[in-house]
C-alpha cells in the first residue's frame, strides 16, 4: 500500500494501464509535455512516448470523434476532458456513435473507450469548470458511468474502465483530487463497476451519494446524534440496486445527496428506485439534498449553491421527526 492523492492514485492507474495493455493510449488537451491541468498525467509522456500519450488540439468534438476511430482500429483509447463542461460539444459524438457501435455491430465489436474528466464544484473555478454533467451519461443507452470518492476506488474504478469492453465515463470529483488522501494497492487494482461500497454502517436512515458528496455525507453523520448509514454507489450505471435496496430495508429512511441540479438529477432515479422497489420499507418520504435547477454559480456564492452538511441534517432531521 502508498498513502496517495485521488489525483495521484488517477495518475498511478494510467502508469499500471499502460504498462500492462500496449493497446492502451491516452489523449487530451496538455496530457502531455504539461502533464494534464491536474496533474493526473504526470510521466507518462516521458515514460511511453509521444505516440502513447498524445497532445490533441482544442477540439473535444474531434478529440471523441479519434477515439472512436482508434477504438474501431484496436486501441483502447483514454480520453481527458479537461473539465465537465468541456464535454458538451462532443456528446452528439458520445450520443450518435459511441454508446451505439456494439448494438450497431450485432455485437460483433467491441468499443473499449474510456473517457476521465473532472467535475463538480467547491473550486472557485470560472463559469464551464464546475458542472455535474452524469445524469447526461447515464442517459445514454450504451455508456457505463463511475464516480470514485476515495483514491483506492480512484484507481481501481479507473483501471476497470479501461478493461472494460464498453465505453466508460469516470467522472473524478476535483473538489478533492488533492484532499482526498488514503491507501492505494500498489500494481495492478480493480474496483468492479457496479459494485457499491458501505462507506460507514448505520440504523436509522441511509444517506445515498458519490464523489465528493460522500465525504460531506461522514460529517453529517459525526454532526448528528443517530445512527446514519452512509452508501457510496461508485457506479452509477451499471447501478448497485442490490446495495441501495438492502440498506433501505434495514434503515427505512433515505436521503439522496448529489451536486447537480435537482430536476432529472440522478437522485430522481434513485427515488424513482425506491418508488417502485421499495416502497414497503420506507418509514418516511425519500428526500433529496442537490444543486439548484440554476447554471452553477459565480464562485462568490457557489457555497450557497453547493450541498452542505447544515443541508443535510435538515433532511435527516425532517425525516426522523
Amino acid at each position: 500500500m502508498a498513502e496517495r492523492f485521488l489525483v495521484e492514485a488517477v495518475n498511478d492507474a494510467l502508469h499500471v494501464e499502460l504498462e500492462r495493455d500496449d493497446s492502451v493510449l491516452v489523449i487530451g488537451e496538455d496530457v502531455g509535455r504539461a502533464g494534464g491541468v491536474f496533474r493526473a498525467t504526470a510521466g507518462l509522456r516521458d515514460r511511453f512516448g509521444p505516440e502513447r500519450c498524445v497532445d490533441m488540439p482544442l477540439a473535444e468534438a474531434g478529440m471523441l470523434g479519434g477515439a472512436v476511430g482508434l477504438c474501431m482500429a484496436g486501441w483502447r483509447p483514454v480520453c481527458e476532458m479537461q473539465y465537465d463542461a468541456f464535454s458538451y460539444p462532443c456528446l452528439d459524438q458520445l450520443i450518435t456513435h459511441v454508446g451505439r457501435y456494439r448494438w450497431r455491430t450485432g455485437g460483433k465489436m467491441e468499443f473499449p473507450l474510456t473517457i476521465r474528466m473532472p467535475y463538480g464544484g467547491g473550486v472557485r473555478a470560472p463559469e464551464l469548470h464546475d458542472d455535474s454533467p452524469e445524469a447526461y451519461y447515464v442517459h445514454t443507452p450504451g455508456i457505463k458511468v463511475a464516480i470514485p470518492s476515495t483514491p483506492a476506488d480512484a484507481k481501481g474504478l479507473l483501471a476497470a474502465a479501461i478493461r472494460d469492453p464498453d465505453p466508460c465515463v469516470v467522472l473524478e470529483p476535483k473538489l478533492i483530487y488533492r484532499t482526498a488522501r488514503g491507501d492505494v494497492p500498489e500494481g495492478e487494482h480493480v474496483v468492479p463497476l457496479g459494485k457499491a461500497r458501505l462507506a460507514r454502517e448505520g440504523s436509522d436512515v441511509t444517506l445515498v451519494s458519490y464523489g465528493a458528496m460522500v465525504a460531506m455525507c461522514e460529517r453529517a453523520a459525526d454532526s448528528i446524534d443517530a445512527s446514519v448509514e452512509v452508501l457510496d454507489l461508485r457506479s452509477l450505471r451499471p447501478l448497485d440496486e442490490e446495495a441501495l435496496l438492502a440498506s433501505v430495508a434495514k434503515t427505512g429512511r433515505v436521503v439522496i445527496v448529489h451536486e447537480a441540479p435537482r430536476t432529472a438529477g440522478f437522485g430522481a432515479e434513485i427515488a424513482a428506485i425506491m418508488a417502485e422497489k421499495a416502497i414497503f420499507d420506507l418509514q418516511g418520504p425519500v428526500l433529496r439534498v442537490t444543486g439548484y435547477d440554476v447554471p452553477y454559480p459565480y464562485w462568490t456564492i457557489e457555497d450557497a449553491y453547493m450541498p452542505s452538511v447544515e443541508r443535510v441534517v435538515d433532511a435527516i432531521d425532517r425525516l426522523l421527526a
